[in-house]
């Protein structure tokens, strides 16, 4: 199985990106020995379209386009389920264990994401009510895989 930090925008040098990386390698490292293949990060490039609906569908073709007809797709929305890190790891879990090829975790651009994107979720997935910058969800999405690389691995990094 693959799994893949799906992004709107580029995230620049510097220390989120640091972490995200540091996270994906690790998620990558631990993910081989239970079933995941890769562990991967695709950035796609923010539209300049002056109108917010003309960004979202313009960013929402190109997320399309990234995902495999037969991946499930986790978007992170403010308004999706909050999951417990033993709960998200149950529903990777079940997806591995299902047969799913990928599993594309979706972080949409400063407008959202459009209707396109959001029609295929399998699950929309909050980090609370609270707003966060999209760096920062980032970075917290990419620990949250480690965290349920680990909790599949039974390695001590997750402590309940």
């Amino acid at each position: 199985m693959r799994l893949v930090l799906a992004c709107v925008g580029r995230l620049k040098a510097g220390a989120e990106r640091d972490l995200v990386t540091r996270y994906l390698d690790r998620a990558r490292a631990g993910g081989r020995q239970i079933g995941f293949t890769q562990v991967d990060m695709v950035e796609i490039g923010e539209s300049t379209a002056r109108r917010p609906e003309d960004r979202m569908a313009e960013e929402g073709a190109a997320l399309v386009a990234a995902f495999p007809a037969d991946a499930a797709l986790v978007i992170l929305d403010p308004r999706g389920q909050n999951l417990s890190s033993e709960a998200f790891t149950g529903w990777i879990r079940e997806r591995r264990d299902g047969g799913v090829p990928a599993i594309y975790f979706v972080i949409g651009g400063a407008d959202g994401l459009s209707g396109q994107v959001r029609s295929r979720a399998t699950l929309l997935l909050a980090y609370g009510a609270a707003t966060f910058p999209h760096q920062l969800v980032r970075v917290m999405a990419a620990e949250q895989l480690y965290r349920a690389v680990t909790i599949l691995c039974g390695h001590p990094y997750h402590r309940a």
